[in-house]
């Protein structure tokens, strides 16, 4: 994405340029080089101008290194989303100099377009494990604040990132958000970790009817759990259900297991059996 970005800027600097010289100039192909940043090296292609007088900014000529300053910028550029003034103004800070507002645009147009083929970029075929929640934060709008849920999708192995947007957490939003990631490539998903929202294995099954196990959140599972337990009996209650899910191994958590059976198991046979 980095270098998407970086040759997307580069480009519409070249033409901010050649608009200037009103037809004298064109461009001449590309300059290929190697540009070291901390998360890697890659081969980022400078364009040229026939007359020789285009002189980048966002990355110079002989200029072999990308800043953590720099990289954290063109980041931001994604982070941002598709708010046309924002990106404008980050552009501005970018560059760190006066650029002319043709040239802002020019750069704008050019990475609002790299942005959206990057949020609909195709996905691997398969993920082995995907974890699928909300968070939800206040906003205000419209002179009050009101609630919303922002939907993350998490994938092991293959590195695999969203977040999707909506004015509340519901199984049926959750639907079209697996419907988009079947679109985008998605064929498989091994195991699902959810937490308990009603109607939501019943949405991943729909989308996905081969998924293996629609798993608990560890989290959402114990506060689940939790409800079913009297009051008085649930700090003791926790104390040895820690010892199931902080064992260093399966068989230590078994063991702790049968510990909690043998200890609530007939005060609470549903909470033991929902945690085998």
């Amino acid at each position: 994405m980095i270098k998407q970005l970086t040759e997307a800027a580069l480009a519409a600097e070249l033409d901010g340029h050649l608009a200037c010289t009103e037809g004298a100039n064109h461009k001449n192909g590309k300059t290929t080089k190697t540009v070291k940043s901390p998360i890697g090296n890659f081969e980022l292609n400078t364009p040229r101008d026939r007359a020789g007088t285009f002189e980048p900014q966002l990355v110079k000529k002989h200029q072999t290194q990308l800043t953590d300053e720099m990289e954290r910028k063109i980041i931001g550029l994604f982070s941002l989303g598709s708010s046309y003034q924002d990106i404008r103004a980050h552009i501005e800070d970018m560059y760190g100099m006066s650029v002319s507002n043709g040239t802002v645009n020019a750069i704008t147009d050019k990475l609002l377009s790299e942005l959206q083929t990057w949020r609909e970029r195709e996905l691997e075929p398969l993920y082995p494990v995907i974890w699928l929640d909300a968070i939800h934060y206040k906003i205000k709008e419209n002179g009050r604040f009101i609630s919303k849920a922002v939907y993350t999708i998490l994938a092991l192995i293959v590195e695999g990132k969203g977040l999707y947007l909506s004015d509340n957490e519901g199984a049926h939003h959750w639907l079209s958000v697996l419907t988009d990631l079947y679109n985008r490539g998605v064929k498989d998903i091994l195991i699902a970790c959810v937490d308990g929202l009603k109607g939501f294995p019943e949405a991943i099954e729909t989308i996905y009817p081969q998924t293996e196990e629609v798993k608990l959140c560890v989290i959402h599972q114990i506060r689940n759990s939790m409800k079913y337990v009297a009051s008085k009996h649930q700090k003791a209650f926790m104390a040895d259900l820690k010892c199931v899910y902080k064992a260093a191994t399966l068989n230590a958590a078994e063991m702790a297991l049968d510990e909690l059976e043998t200890k609530w198991g007939d005060k609470y046979p549903v909470v033991i059996k929902s945690m085998a």
